[in-house]
């Protein structure tokens, strides 16, 4: 989707030079931000305008382009040089170092329909990798966190993923690919596995599949076509609450898989995904 005015003119007007932060202070910006970002989702307006990106049944709404627009312009106030990277089109280059990483809306098929589990995703990176992730969904009275090497956190207490878990004990989440093409790949997965295992939840929203894997809601999560906004925030709070997070192949059909690092072996080797 095309980057929208309000965005562009947000970007454009952002060119001085950042002051230096610390990890503790990205957090608490990350977290303002994705908690006042929630707020505005919450007051949900009467009418959703709903409209299609990649097929049609990929929508977005103007909640998720109104927000989005919100974030950027927050965070750039406090960090003018950052790049961005959001999924309504955001996109800036880093002079800073920092980048971040924005999914205003994970979850808008939950959200258009009034199902809980929807979220604001926010993560940034450095050169390095992911540095800080936090998701923050206000349906379910949730917020996680992670800075990188410091741990997980879900509304304020440490978390950690199951392990070792066996394949036959596994409670596991997946979503579908918005390509309709690509959905018998994935029901292939799925039937295999259905025999195997404990269940399978399809929550329709990857961060928050993630972050359930990072406090043992569930014990692995697997799907197909993901994007970085997806996972970058929950991804690493998946990593830091001791999970094994890895992605495989090539997008669009890219595969993402987390869990405990026992059972992410098992799975890593039913899916197909070790490398030769």
């Amino acid at each position: 989707m095309r980057i929208t005015d309000e965005v562009g003119r947000i970007l454009a007007m952002s060119s001085h030079k950042p002051e230096e932060i610390s990890t503790g202070e990205l957090l608490a910006l990350a977290q303002r931000v994705g908690r006042e970002a929630a707020a505005l989702l919450m007051d949900r307006p009467a009418e959703l305008q709903v409209n299609t990106k990649s097929t049609a049944i990929d929508v977005v709404t103007q909640m998720d382009i109104k927000v989005e627009a919100f974030i950027v312009e927050q965070l750039l106030a406090a960090r003018p040089n950052d790049g961005m990277i959001g999924e309504e089109g955001a996109e800036r280059e880093s002079t800073s170092g920092i980048t971040w990483v924005i999914d205003p809306l994970d979850g808008t098929v939950n959200y258009l329909y009034d199902l809980p589990g929807w979220n604001v995703s926010i993560g940034a990176k450095d050169e390095a990798g992911q540095l800080i992730g936090v998701v923050t969904a206000p349906s379910i009275n949730s917020t996680w966190w992670a800075v990188r090497g410091e741990g997980a956190f879900h509304n304020g207490t440490r978390i950690s993923c199951n392990d070792p878990i066996e394949l036959n004990r596994a409670m596991l989440a997946t979503g579908f690919q918005y390509d309709v093409n690509h959905r018998g790949i994935q029901i292939e997965h799925v039937s295999k596995l259905i025999p195997l295992i404990r269940d399978l939840r399809r929550n329709g929203a990857a961060a928050v599949d993630l972050c359930h894997v990072a406090m043992g809601r569930v014990d692995g999560y697997f799907e197909h076509g993901l994007k970085e906004w997806d996972w970058a925030a929950a991804g690493l709070i998946a990593r830091e609450a001791g999970a094994r997070f890895g992605l495989y192949g090539q997008a669009p059909y890219m595969m993402t898989l987390a869990a405990g690092p026992a059972l992410y072996e098992e799975l890593e080797g039913f899916l197909g995904l070790k490398q030769a």
